[in-house]
């Protein structure tokens, strides 16, 4: 549902205090390049002899003097030359007493050489020696922590940063993205659009005595474009926005994610008026206590308990207003979504069916389309679909479209990437054998069959043969956009679902296991209408469902013999939707065979297929009839624009042909 990219701030690749160029691996160069000096200096130009060459000059009587060096293995030698200035050497001994001895024999004309020992102090191993392991241990905590900081720049340092907050700071000039860049969600946008007028002009408000919403919670189902909004908020509002994660709370030291929140706070109050925006804040805002395993006073339960702090903390005045979003608003805490803390509850559901005719409009218009491309129709096709899912289906198109070295995308590319999307890849090499195709057609030409004789059935849209995914055949139908649902409605939904079994039972006389997701559907919709919604007369109205989760499945409220009569009843609704289908296909017996042999041939049906064969529908939904009177009037409007111009010509060939006269 996004029209434009909204530019993020990149955090610096290096964030060491010494600057950007600096790398910590140049303090171990400096440090190996110190010893190497201390080693060169420490080191007095000798030249290196063997034993024997040494008691070879003792005997010839060129030796002064040696010094053993007992740490080290060597020994100094002093010689005597024809100017007297002495000349340094050196050899390594094996046994001090075995060389004094040999020098002792060797020499025979008992001229001084005088003999001495000593330590010699190595400066150099001694720094080393205590230098390598800090060194060593340095290297390993610095490891360590670019481990915990992610490999970020900068090092260990990161550990004293750890209890900072991990919101993505985008400041209000970098925001492009406002209400005309989302599509649909008209409901959800005129309730944020109030939090807008409190961030411009908070004075209207509060010199009435009134204060500041604290917070706005979006609920709805993934990719609905949750996010979206409230970043088209901040851009509206033309204020900063700090947006992260419920999980960026949760971190392995414990008081981490209370601490986080804290700063996350401070900096969003420094920079009010401030929008503060928590993703998935269902990772952070579980009921507590639920959790009998971890005795409910855990590290996210305390991140939980700051927030709640810090947002009932504020002041009148201080601008910071906290959005969040999630599809998971039944385990939120009961405190979280007060009023005072979550004062407003915003509801994003899916697109209806003009949202995604707008929804459509907005992700076309960067792509290359051909000139038959009918938006109302891609509408029609994808029910259920979320902003995500038709922004995916317009990529996927464009994807396909090039695979086919096309140089636009056609009506077939958007079809290939709706089914792609929702079935999987075409397995065309997946065998079937010939009863098998014709027994799947029968069961899909059933449901279409059925659901299009009934009122309150959804009418089919697409229904194709083609192996997919783990699925022999799919079909795609257009519920109704619904919020109440009558006793009726569901026996029409119930009986359609049964249509595909009772075909195989029609024509084939015999049943397969292909209506297993078909029962599975029905049973439990039949079981909700038994003993949750209260829709028998035998039962009444009574309801067991609990709404509190206190129950949690493990106990039924009631007893075996409700439980009895439940079941009984339960089978009889089936039974009762099962007959009806039966009924419906045998009145209409000749028309849902040349269905099935149409959809054998082709290997797909859409709903013009059923128009010829069975006629125009008798009912129409609200959606539809709403967005045929849309285009009725858009075709009037192009019509009327194109007479005007055509006047306008008109009048110009005129009175060009009378200054021609």
């Amino acid at each position: 549902m996004q029209k434009k990219k909204i530019p993020t701030k990149k955090s610096p690749q290096n964030n060491s205090p010494l600057g950007r160029g600096f790398k910590i691996y140049w303090i171990y160069g400096i440090i190996a390049l110190i010893f190497l000096g201390l080693q060169f200096t420490s080191m007095q130009p000798t030249e290196s002899i063997s034993e024997t060459e040494f008691l070879n000059k003792v005997e010839n009587n060129e030796v002064k003097s040696v010094t053993f060096v007992t740490n080290s293995g060597y020994a100094e030698v002093e010689l005597l030359n024809s100017s007297n200035n002495s000349k340094l050497l050196s050899f390594r001994y094996s046994d001090i007493k075995d060389v004094k001895e040999q020098i002792r024999l060797r020499n025979t004309d008992n001229h001084e050489i005088i003999i001495d020992s000593k330590e010699e102090n190595n400066l150099f191993g001694e720094i080393l020696g205590w230098i390598l392991p800090l060194v060593f241990f340095i290297g390993i905590w610095y490891f360590i922590m670019r481990k915990m900081s992610g490999g970020a720049g900068g090092g260990g340092g990161q550990i004293f940063n750890i209890g900072k907050s991990k919101a993505t700071l985008i400041n209000k000039e970098d925001i492009s993205v406002t209400f005309d860049d989302v599509a649909g969600l008209e409901g959800a946008k005129e309730e944020v659009t109030e939090i807008v007028d409190f961030l411009k002009s908070p004075e209207k408000y509060t010199k009435l005595g009134g204060k500041i919403p604290r917070g706005a919670m979006l609920i709805g189902p993934p990719g609905t474009g949750k996010t979206l909004l409230a970043k088209a908020v901040a851009g509206e509002a033309q204020v900063p926005f700090f947006s992260l994660s419920g999980s960026d709370f949760v971190e392995m030291f414990v008081g981490v994610g209370a601490s986080r929140v804290r700063d996350l706070f401070k900096q969003a109050k420094e920079k009010a008026p401030s929008i503060i925006f928590i993703d998935e804040i269902d990772a952070i805002g579980r009921s507590r206590g639920n959790n009998t395993m971890s005795g409910g006073n855990d590290e996210r339960e305390n991140t939980l308990n700051q927030l709640l702090t810090e947002m009932d903390g504020f002041g009148t005045n201080t601008g910071v207003i906290v959005m969040a979003a999630t599809n998971r608003a039944d385990v939120l805490d009961k405190a979280l979504i007060r009023p005072g803390r979550f004062d407003r509850q915003i509801y994003v559901d899916l697109p209806d069916l003009l949202e995604r005719k707008e929804i459509f409009e907005v992700h076309l218009e960067p792509l290359t389309l051909s000139k038959n491309i009918d938006r109302n129709f891609l509408a029609r096709q994808t029910p259920g679909f979320s902003g995500a899912d038709i922004a995916n289906v317009c990529n996927e198109s464009a994807l396909i479209a090039a695979r086919k070295s096309k140089k636009s995308i056609g009506k077939q590319d958007f079809l290939d990437a709706m089914d792609r999307i929702i079935g999987g890849m075409e397995k065309k090499s997946k065998i079937i054998s010939p009863i098998e195709k014709k027994t799947i057609a029968f069961h899909e030409a059933g449901h279409a069959t059925v659901s299009w004789m009934l009122q309150y059935a959804s009418p089919l849209v697409k229904v194709t043969i083609v192996p997919r995914g783990k699925s022999l055949g799919a079909a795609w139908y257009l519920p109704e956009e619904r919020q109440l649902t009558t006793t009726q409605q569901l026996e029409d939904e119930m009986c359609a679902a049964l249509g595909g079994r009772a075909a195989e039972e029609i024509f084939f006389g015999k049943i397969s296991t292909g209506a297993l997701s078909d029962l599975e559907k029905v049973t439990k919709q039949a079981y909700a209408m038994i003993s949750i919604y209260g829709m028998s007369n035998k039962i009444g109205n009574i309801s067991y469902y609990d709404s509190s989760g206190q129950n949690n499945g493990f106990t039924k409220p009631y007893s075996e013999e409700r439980a009895k009569k439940i079941d009984e009843e339960v089978t009889k609704l089936i039974e009762n939707q099962y007959q009806r289908a039966k009924k419906v296909l045998s009145e209409n017996k000749e028309k849902a065979e040349e269905l099935a042999t149409s959809l054998l041939k082709n290997e797909v049906i859409f709903k013009s297929d059923l128009e010829s064969i069975f006629g125009e529908r008798q009912w129409k939904s609200y959606e539809e009839e709403k967005l045929n009177e849309i285009d009725l009037e858009t075709k009037k409007k192009k019509k009327k624009k194109e007479t005007k111009k055509q006047g306008k010509n008109d009048n110009t060939e005129t009175k060009s042909g009378e200054k021609l006269d």
